[in-house]
């Protein structure tokens, strides 16, 4: 009986430690992690927005993250989410448009996050991709410039995709044997564009 009240004793102890480790090393780690994540952030809202000089918050409940998911619900993208929206502006202080950070939880390996950059005339300059875990070669050359640049330069409403390939701006073609990683994309980009919609037309991208 003594010995498993000592061996239990010896485990608590040894899981006690191990937990306060843990809890050590995510303390130290934390920081530079978050750091990390918010450099790619940044270079990836530059890879979509190269001319912009500089990136600020906008100051109005329409541009508001409650807003979006508003926006967002109305239109019908229920597994989408505009996580941050910035506007753009050049040397001068014009405003050029915005940048946005979007996560679609669509994929075939979990949510994919990425950022996007629309000019004021809807134009859509790019994505960046920084989250994703879809099956190697396959869904993962969602990241791949031959898959992004398909939404590059493009000024639409909406975009839909097709196996049999693109005819017209608005549509692009999809990753073979990865419609899911596709569709997820696909919605997540449509999402970010009905929110830039519902800001141009709120007047907030004039400012």
């Amino acid at each position: 009986m003594n010995s498993i009240i000592k061996n239990a004793l010896i485990l608590m102890a040894i899981t006690l430690f191990a937990g306060v480790l843990l809890g050590g090393v995510y303390e130290i780690t934390k920081n530079p992690i978050k750091q990390q994540q918010e450099t790619a952030k940044a270079e990836a809202y530059k890879a979509v927005f190269p001319d912009a000089d500089k990136l600020e918050a906008i100051d109005d409940q329409k541009a508001s993250l409650d807003s979006a998911a508003a926006v967002l619900t109305e239109n019908g993208f229920t597994a989408e989410k505009i996580n941050e929206v910035l506007r753009v502006l050049d040397a001068s202080g014009k405003s050029l448009g915005v940048v946005m950070n979007v996560t679609t939880g669509e994929g075939y390996g979990g949510d994919i996050i990425f950022t996007m950059g629309v000019r004021n005339d809807g134009t859509l300059n790019g994505i960046e991709i920084l989250t994703i875990n879809e099956t190697a070669g396959l869904g993962m050359k969602a990241d791949e410039d031959a898959f992004k640049s398909q939404f590059k330069d493009k000024n639409v409403e909406k975009f839909s995709y097709t196996k049999g390939g693109a005819q017209s701006d608005d549509q692009i073609d999809a990753l073979s044997g990865a419609t899911i990683t596709t569709n997820a994309m696909t919605n997540g980009v449509n999402a970010g564009l009905a929110f830039f919609k519902s800001l141009s037309e709120g007047g907030l991208l004039d400012e």
